[in-house]
Order: C-alpha cells, then structure tokens, then sequence
C-alpha cells in the first residue's frame, strides 16, 4: 500500500467517529445527553442529542431517548459523523522562528501554545496559517488537506521542532522516511517519580474509552495503532525525573499517553493527571513550590529537542537541535535547586 492510499484511506475512516463507552461502576444516574457531553471530543449536547434522534445511540444494543438515564457498567454504542472541515488555509503574518531553510525543507521551532493546523475550533493563528503566508504553494498529501507542508506534526503545548516541506518532491521524499521510521525523533520531559533504569513502551495507542480527549495503551490492535517510545534517564531530581524519549513511531500524544501508562505522567500535564502532586511530602512549603512551578510553565513538560533525516536533495543525513525553552528551563532549574536544599 502506498502512503496516499494509505493516506486517503485514513481521511476516510475518520469521517466517522466510532465509540464504545463502558460507563463506570460508581456512575450516579445521569441524562444520557449530559453524559455524552462529557465523554465525545468537541460534541455539542444539540449535536449528540441529533445523533440520538437518528438512532446513532445504542445503549446496551438497543437506542434510547436523550432522557434515558446511564446506569453503571451500561456499553454505550455512539457513531458520530466529524463536523465538516474548512479546508482553505487564510495566511497570517505570524512570527515564526525558523532554524534552517533551503530550496526543499524548512525546519521550525514552534512555541508552546501555538496550534500546529487549523482543524475544530482552531481555524486561525495557527502555524500553517503562518507558513502559507511566507511561502506560496506549500505541498499537501492526498487526503491531508488543510496541512501544506506538514509530514508530522507535534501538540499545541509541546515546544520544539517540526520539519516543514517547500515541494511536492520533498514532501514525498520525508513522508516516506516517516512512514518507515528511519526520522530521528528525541523529546527532552520532565516526568514525575524516580525513573530507575531506561526502558521502552510499546502497545496499541488509541483514544480513551472514557474520555475520547486523551489516548490509552491496549493490547488489542483492534482497538488502536502500534507505537513505541524509548525513554533514557538524563537526571533524577528528586520526587520528579528528566528523560530523554525517541520516538519509533509518531502516534497522537504518544509521549504523554505512554508514560501515563508506566506511571510517570509528564509534569504539569493537566490532561494527562500531571497537574497535581503525585510525588513528594505533605508539607506546605513543598506544595507551595511545585504550584509555583504549576504557574512558570502551566502546560505538558515536553520539547521536541532534536530532528534528523536524510534530505531529499543532498541525500545525507542532517541533525538539528533545539535549546529548552524559557518556561521548562526555569522550572528544570527550580527542581535542582530544591534537590540540594531538600
């Protein structure tokens, strides 16, 4: 199969949106409208109330109303179709912060809190909006609308480098690299606990069952793709730990899901359970510094550091490296200081 068919394949697969919800034992008795709200990414309660009406609802195999009220260990069956997309991309002169650039690849730094593509509720200010402004006809993928020059992509509130395509051949050309995992890819993440030895994660990486806004590991392939992370102790610190993760694979919140999963959430990521205290003392002082830390870098520890790949036109291997921004380096350093005062 080739990467536009694969591609084009997966654009159609996602056109729908496939849930199986098992409700929790301890669920109190609730609208199965107001439920739902809760548990579909960016679904309007008008939205899933539509979905019931038309029999997109099944509950224990059977469709309900949206006054039905979930019971615990109720299977809930929703299929739901995607909002439709605006697929023109509006150039904007955004401030982007370009590391390298030639005839055929550009390779950016991207912020934290700057969106990568526009898609739901993220049609502008984002940095293809940028990159369509600075340079006219950007390549795109079948099926990838929407996404001129992108062959990866990495979250909202991770920083770090992204590998941009200026060509059609290029853009094959990276793709394919992508596709057979030969780019190198390493993250710097500051995680909570004491990691001990280096290690590496691997399952089925899909969305959660119970909150389709996070992903989950699964032992069934049915139920997602495969990923890999290897991760490697770079400092312990403590109650928290800095580790190095290179990808194998480039899967949705791959990093985040994955040391989840072993129990080292990253710090600071709210949706992963790393904005709380999970490691450490009772005592106020100590809850007082991570809440400031909290507050200094308010988003996933997370930084795509480095980047390597063999360009399309010199055909050799070429490697790039990205500092810590301000925030995660502020807050690496806060966490060294209380290392030797604790």
């Amino acid at each position: 199969m080739t990467i536009e068919t694969e591609l084009l394949e997966q654009e159609e697969q996602d056109l729908y949106e496939h849930l199986r919800i098992i409700v929790d034992k301890g669920q109190s008795l609730l609208r199965v409208d107001k439920f739902l709200m809760h548990r579909v990414e960016n679904a309007s309660r008008n939205r899933i109330q539509t979905a019931i009406e038309q029999g997109n609802v099944l509950i224990n195999d059977k469709t309900v109303k949206a006054s039905y009220k979930v019971k615990p260990l109720d299977v809930i069956s929703v299929v739901l179709p995607h909002p439709p997309r605006d697929t023109e991309v509006y150039p904007e002169n955004l401030l982007l912060n370009i590391v390298y650039e030639d005839d055929d690849v550009l390779i950016v730094n991207k912020e934290a809190g700057m969106v990568v593509h526009p898609g739901y509720n993220n049609y502008t200010g984002t940095l293809v909006n940028g990159l369509v402004y600075h340079f006219q006809q950007l390549p795109t993928l079948p099926g990838n609308d929407g996404r001129p020059g992108l062959v990866h992509r990495i979250d909202k509130d991770t920083s770090g480098l992204l590998l941009i395509s200026k060509n059609e051949r290029s853009m094959t050309y990276l793709a394919r690299q992508f596709f057979d995992h030969t780019i190198t890819r390493k993250y710097l993440a500051l995680v909570w606990g004491d990691i001990e030895v280096d290690g590496t994660v691997s399952g089925y990486i899909g969305r959660s069952i119970n909150d389709r806004r996070v992903m989950s590991l699964y032992d069934d392939p049915e139920k997602g793709k495969w990923s890999v992370t290897h991760y490697k102790v770079l400092e312990r610190l403590n109650y928290v730990t800095l580790i190095e993760c290179q990808l194998e694979t480039g899967r949705t919140h791959q990093i985040r899901a994955h040391m989840k999963h072993i129990g080292h959430p990253l710090f600071s990521d709210a949706a992963y359970g790393g904005d709380r205290i999970l490691k450490g003392t009772v005592f106020n002082k100590y809850r007082q510094f991570v809440e400031n830390c909290f507050e200094v870098m308010p988003r996933q520890a997370l930084h795509a550091q480095t980047l390597g790949f063999v360009h399309p036109t010199l055909k050799k291997y070429i490697y790039f490296e990205a500092p810590l921004p301000e925030d995660f380096e502020t807050v690496l350093q806060k966490w060294r200081k209380y290392g030797t005062q604790a």
